[in-house]
């Protein structure tokens, strides 16, 4: 067993490692998929639960997706796993949902009054790209033609995006939110890849990181923001529907597909999320389609794509 999770107790081990009961590797994928249409709607979520401030986006909707937890414990009996997690990989969790979605919310925040929302949310997107070549820094993967290949197509896709375009309007003004989008990229990128090395967690733990970044960003939005609520049903709708979805069920979905599926078929799935989560501005009124939107989106999951496809190609065949 990796030395993050190592246990000294047989029983704390077996509770590690007990497997989801009736989850077929079939079932595992189309449940680690549902994550990956709930992300779809985290851009266009965001901008309707507005006014709402980064910090109190956190609070609120961390909190549902740990009540969410709470539920899920109840239902799979997964508490006593829980007493077997190290301190540290709660740390880690709550770190990584922690910055990444405050730099996320963020940069959506910053891009809205340059109608730059749709852009930040493709560079913030980069993060499926960034996890395969980061991955293949790894001990035991390498690097290959086809991620620098799929690199240099993903970063031709964020440049259409930069300002000097005039997407939907967009100039310097939303270079802030594109520097928060592309950091937030990286953070999950990093974050995904170093989870490998922690071993097996339960899926229960998801909870607690959900409910320690809220504890975590109450504290900070009291000191640093004022607090500002949707005045309207359709932005307390999409307030309670992000927390729910998004950044709440989608993060225990996913953790079954990591654990349970075909990983790479999982990892090259998630590069629909940003031309899903586009195709969902837009159809919402949020961005205006034009061709450079679209031949970003386009540009970005190719190039994800590619560099799966040299990552699965390269993949040992199963005996």
């Amino acid at each position: 067993m990796p030395r993050a999770i190592r246990c000294g107790c047989a029983h704390d081990r077996r509770l590690l490692r007990r497997p989801l009961l009736g989850m077929t590797r079939r079932g595992a994928n189309a449940t680690g998929f549902v994550a990956v249409l709930l992300w779809s709607l985290l851009a266009l979520l965001t901008t309707r639960a507005a006014p709402v401030p980064p910090l109190l986006l956190n609070v609120v909707c961390f909190g549902i997706g740990g009540v969410v937890g709470i539920i899920w414990m109840l239902l799979t009996d997964d508490t006593g796993a829980l007493r077997a997690v190290p301190l540290r990989v709660y740390a880690f969790g709550t770190a990584g949902l922690f910055g990444y979605h405050l730099l996320y919310f963020s940069a959506l925040r910053l891009a809205a009054p340059h109608g730059a929302e749709a852009q930040a949310g493709l560079i913030a997107y980069l993060w499926p790209l960034l996890i395969v070549l980061l991955s293949g820094l790894l001990p035991g993967e390498r690097l290959r033609a086809g991620h620098l290949l799929g690199a240099v197509l993903a970063l031709a896709g964020a440049t259409l995006l930069i300002p000097g375009t005039e997407v939907g309007g967009t100039g310097a003004g939303a270079l802030p939110s594109y520097a928060l989008a592309g950091l937030c990229a990286l953070v999950w990128a990093g974050y995904s890849v170093a989870s490998r090395r922690l071993g097996d967690v339960p899926t229960a733990s998801v909870a607690v990181f959900c409910l320690a970044t809220a504890a975590l960003s109450l504290p900070l939005h009291l000191a640093l923001e004022e607090a500002a609520w949707p005045d309207t049903n359709v932005g307390w709708a999409a307030l309670l529907a992000l927390g729910a979805g998004p950044v709440g069920a989608a993060f225990y979905v996913w953790d079954i597909g990591m654990k349970r599926g075909d990983i790479q078929l999982l990892g090259t799935a998630s590069y629909a999320a940003p031309v899903l989560s586009t195709a969902s501005l837009v159809i919402a009124g949020v961005a205006e389609p034009n061709w450079r939107l679209g031949g970003a989106a386009a540009l970005i999951a190719a190039g994800a794509f590619l560099a799966a496809r040299s990552s699965r190609s390269a993949a040992p065949s199963a005996p």
